[in-house]
């Protein structure tokens, strides 16, 4: 039977050659996420591991090829983490490639088989240009709960530098963005297996086209409002905790008369609360006090309050700590804390889990910063700028910007701190509200409620302070008002497909066998 990879692949009969090939296909997508960035390859790097799944000659092989290419996209987009979970990485690897074990099947189920007639063919291949992209979707969003690790590497996030990606962010979110990318890379791989699905296919690529155009030329836009003076403060690796915090302090010293009305510091950059420590909140308060701004810290310590171990976003004025503190919702897991540790536990002994659980905050919350004139800002620590849902949440809370402070000193010489940064183009965009992303040691970069950058970027290699006149707006983007229509869509689109199915099958089995002649 002709297959979508033809005569030339016949050395992928072996079932391990061919197991390699796909977990290499599946991988590929890494390249489109920074450092490398290379945003154009998302829209044609889905297309090797779609043909393989298509010439699977058996469902259960196109599990299979589902399986391990998820389980190599999750290893090369988690590649930073192997120092810290060492061994662990694999089995996380094939824990959540099992998620696009069923995708593989609807790809083979709507894709695969011998090719057909063009007519007979073609609505089933104009349906997979829907339910392909919509049942990866459906991936992206199991694994996107929090206890499974994240939205970490969504595929619509590679498209965080692209001015029209980032306008159609602004309707539908990283999910539309998503949708677009794998409808793209199925109508590729219809045109290069499938000739009857010619004209679906360029039907597709031009709907996508479209798309992108109309958002560009005729989407909302925010409205200007103004600007306020904002200042990072990137301390680097230093000499321990006091050595950062001293440095940290001289960098905000350095800011007196800039006109800087908020300072921000990154994750876990004090290790004692000042609400708890009366000496060290003078010290807060004195450089609040001569520079003129509040200052946004961040605190990895017990609070006297609650038992336990929090990461709070603690704003601090010329008289010390002011307002509410907002405590970090969702943890990074192994990192932060141990799922099942009684389970789980030994997970310490061959990497660099967390050997003591942080706990997590119960809402979030929206600051007013006197010395910005009432400037409300929504913070977000760390993890928490991945999930769109939670900026989108502050937006509609009234927030007038987001900031989000965050640490990835582990991952220092990784592509995790550039990753990191570019999620906050994305969740600008989404919003309409300009973001700030502050860290330690890097990088820290600043966005405009359009995604656009401002400003210079701290790459991992400085220790500096950053100002920037940050660009306020007003209005409530489209994804802000209708959250995550694109999900539900796709999750309509699946759900019909099922029904159709199922009662195809029930004409099948209530129609009457024929009599004999």
């Amino acid at each position: 039977m002709p297959r979508p990879l033809g005569h030339r692949a016949r050395w992928l009969a072996s079932p391990w050659k061919r197991g390699v090939a796909v977990a290499l296909a599946g991988a590929l997508p890494v390249l489109v996420f920074p450092a490398p960035s290379w945003w154009w390859l998302a829209y044609i790097a889905l297309v090797p591991w779609l043909l393989l799944v298509m010439s699977a000659p058996t469902n259960r092989r196109a599990l299979l090829d589902g399986w391990l290419g998820g389980a190599g996209f999750i290893l090369a987009v988690h590649h930073w983490l192997l120092p810290s979970l060492h061994v662990f990485i694999l089995v996380l690897a094939l824990l959540l490639g099992a998620l696009w074990a069923p995708w593989g099947l609807l790809v083979r189920a709507l894709l695969g088989g011998a090719p057909e007639r063009r007519r007979a063919a073609g609505g089933r291949y104009a349906a997979a240009l829907v339910l392909v992209p919509s049942g990866w979707l459906m991936v992206e969003l199991v694994r996107s709960w929090e206890y499974l690790g994240g939205p970490w590497g969504l595929l619509g996030a590679s498209q965080w530098q692209l001015p029209p990606a980032l306008r159609l962010a602004s309707i539908g979110g990283v999910w539309l963005l998503t949708l677009l990318i794998v409808a793209v890379n199925t109508a590729l791989a219809e045109l290069i297996a499938r000739p009857a699905a010619r004209v679906p296919a360029v039907a597709g690529l031009l709907v996508c086209a479209l798309a992108g155009t109309a958002a560009w030329l005729w989407a909302p836009l925010p409205r200007s409002a103004g600007t306020v003076r904002i200042a990072v403060v990137q301390p680097g690796l230093g000499d321990g905790p006091e050595g950062r915090l001293a440095r940290s302090e001289a960098l905000t010293r350095s800011l007196a008369g800039r006109g800087v009305r908020l300072v921000v510091w990154g994750e876990s950059s004090l290790y004692r609360d000042p609400a708890e420590r009366p000496a060290l909140a003078a010290r807060l308060a004195a450089l609040s006090r001569r520079t003129g701004a509040d200052l946004l810290v961040n605190t990895d310590a017990p609070h006297a309050d609650r038992p336990g171990i929090y990461k709070s976003a603690v704003l601090i004025g010329p008289d010390g700590p002011i307002g509410e503190r907002y405590a970090k919702m969702r943890l990074v897991p192994f990192g932060e804390y141990i799922p099942a540790r009684a389970v789980l536990g030994w997970a310490t002994q061959v990497g660099k889990a967390a050997t003591t659980d942080r706990l997590r905050g119960t809402h979030q919350v929206v600051l007013p910063v006197p010395a910005a004139d009432g400037l409300r800002i929504g913070p977000l620590v760390c993890f928490e700028t991945a999930f769109p849902d939670m900026s989108r949440r502050l937006a509609r809370d009234g927030a007038q910007a987001l900031v989000a402070q965050s640490s990835t000193s582990t991952f220092q010489d990784s592509w995790a701190p550039a990753q990191h940064a570019s999620l906050a183009a994305l969740r600008a965009a989404e919003t309409w509200r300009p973001m700030v992303h502050a860290t330690l040691t890097g990088v820290s970069a600043v966005y405009g409620p359009r995604g656009e950058p401002v400003g210079e970027r701290l790459d991992t290699d400085r220790s500096a302070v950053a100002v920037y006149d940050l660009p306020l707006a007003e209005g409530t983007s489209p994804y802000t008002r209708f959250g995550d229509w694109a999900l539900y869509g796709a999750m309509g689109a699946l759900v019909l497909y099922g029904l159709v199915g199922a009662l195809a099958g029930l004409r099948t089995v209530r129609r009457p066998a024929r009599a004999p002649r």
